[in-house]
């Protein structure tokens, strides 16, 4: 496992010479140390991305040679997968068919975004039709320069790569921070570009805290676009910190993610789609239906099954067999999610199921998956994402109810329907002020279908070709042809 910085195409100790500890979730012990990065690693890093893309020949490289290297990234994902699965594990503490799934989305995404950029050659002068026949004229697409992406903790290889992917496939140069928490896989993003021999400079990848790595990206000058996703809080220090260089930002947030289920859903169904949307990955998924509306008729009969299945969940270390929950990624993220759980108790929510910590283990972030209900519409954890394995359930009694207060938040990542009724699920979907609608399912990720948010969420979409424009201006150009004069000052 790399512990030093990747600037340049080398590996570089820190300018302090500090490191931080890697800490395995499911046992809280430190299992490895990786360089603390600050505002003169990340100006390191900027230089050599800067350089790269002004004097380098990325940016100059032909989409298909761009996606030559972006397919060669992949290769080496995949056939490092079950090596990178386990680190993945090692570091988030998630259960490894998961982590295996993340790493195979991971090259899924190179691999889309080779596409991409190939058929940027094809695609890439769209001529425009004009009032005045004296001119032509055609819009081309140019890649935006140096990107900083600065990516969390809960699918860390994977949301790398949803930045990564696009900007060099787009000829955009990097540099890469990814979270304290989770540094590992990210930092095999470095020995993937070298062994590849993908150009120095093009990809950096500078680990350390936000105040000390993160914050420097935002405000570095040499730094044309931003790519955040993380927490609403530090997404708005973002956008203040690129608003003074005026940087192209794209940032997706939180989620409070509201589930509906009518009550001709199949209870079986129902209670599955729940489950996943909540539990898998320990609930730490920023579109997790974490608000669960349940039509009355349904609600009693639904409840009983919903408890007993999530009884029946296996806790445990992430490369046990069977497990569906691991350990939450750190002690500061396990003890927020204890402390919103108390919190909701005190507010009088009632405690159906879980909110502990497991019985039996005795070491490691677990926690029960746990299910509130009887809580107010207003209440704190109703409103508020926690970011762990805790479910809120009410019920209403229209469609008009169910959608009102689906819609009462001030996120609008995304949002999960259950009806048999077809042009129901049609209607409630437009309703619904949010920028991912599931149908009778919950949260499936596609690299080709655009994800983003309203309101607090973000801005911007990332996936499909709208994750590709992120990273790319568009420039006009116009011609005069004709062979008149134009004749306005010289007649």
């Amino acid at each position: 496992m790399q512990d030093k910085l990747f600037i340049n195409g080398e590996w570089i100790a820190s300018a302090s010479g500090k490191m931080f500890d890697v800490i395995d979730p499911s046992s809280e012990e430190v299992v490895h140390q990786v360089s603390a990065g600050n505002a003169t690693d990340v100006d390191l890093a900027v230089t050599a991305a800067r350089e790269a893309f002004d004097n380098g020949p990325w940016p100059k490289l032909s989409g298909a040679e761009r996606a030559g290297y972006l397919r060669a990234i992949a290769t080496e994902i995949n056939e490092r997968l079950d090596e990178l699965s386990k680190m993945e594990v090692l570091d988030n503490g998630k259960p490894y068919p998961e982590a295996k799934w993340d790493i195979e989305d991971t090259a899924g995404c190179f691999e889309f975004y080779a596409d991409m950029a190939e058929e940027l050659d094809a695609n890439n002068n769209e001529n425009i039709t004009l009032s005045m026949e004296e001119f032509t004229s055609k819009a081309v697409k140019e890649p935006i320069g140096v990107a900083g992406a600065i990516v969390p903790w809960n699918f860390p290889m994977l949301m790398a790569a949803w930045k990564v992917a696009p900007a060099l496939a787009a000829g955009c140069t990097v540099v890469l921070k990814p979270s304290e928490m989770t540094s590992l896989t990210a930092l095999e993003f470095g020995s993937i570009a070298q062994k590849i021999g993908l150009p120095a400079g093009v990809l950096n990848i500078v680990t350390g805290f936000g105040v000390d790595a993160g914050a420097p990206i935002t405000a570095h000058p040499g730094v044309d676009k931003i790519g955040f996703t993380g927490s609403v809080p530090t997404g708005s220090a973002v956008m203040t910190a690129a608003a003074r260089d005026i940087k192209n930002v794209s940032l997706e947030l939180g989620g409070k993610s509201p589930m509906i289920v009518f009550k001709d859903t199949d209870i079986e169904k129902a209670v599955e789609w729940i489950l996943f949307g909540i539990f898998w990955n320990q609930g730490e998924v920023c579109s997790a239906t974490s608000r669960v509306l349940v039509e009355e008729e349904l609600y009693e009969p639904l409840m009983e099954r919903l408890i007993e299945e999530t009884k029946k969940i296996k806790i445990g270390h992430g490369m046990e067999e069977d497990v569906l929950l691991g350990a939450i990624v750190s002690k500061q993220q396990y003890e927020k999610v204890l402390e919103a759980i108390e919190r909701g108790k005190a507010d009088g929510a009632t405690v159906a199921c879980g909110g502990g910590r497991p019985a039996g283990i005795d070491k490691g972030y677990y926690i029960e998956p746990t299910i509130f209900t009887d809580m107010e519409e207003d209440s704190w954890i109703w409103q508020e994402e926690i970011f762990g394995p805790v479910v809120c359930v009410k019920t209403f009694k229209t469609e008009e109810d169910a959608i009102r207060m689906a819609n009462y938040s001030r996120f609008g990542l995304a949002a999960a329907i259950m009806s048999e009724d077809e042009a129901r699920g049609e209607r409630v979907a437009k309703a619904m002020q949010a920028g991912i609608i599931w149908i009778n399912c919950s949260q499936p990720t596609f690299t080709e279908a655009p994800w983003g948010g309203y309101k607090q969420s973000g801005i911007g979409r990332e996936l499909g070709k709208w994750g590709f424009e992120n990273y790319l201006h568009t420039k006009q150009i116009t011609r005069y042809v004709s062979d008149d004069p134009w004749a306005w000052y010289i007649k």
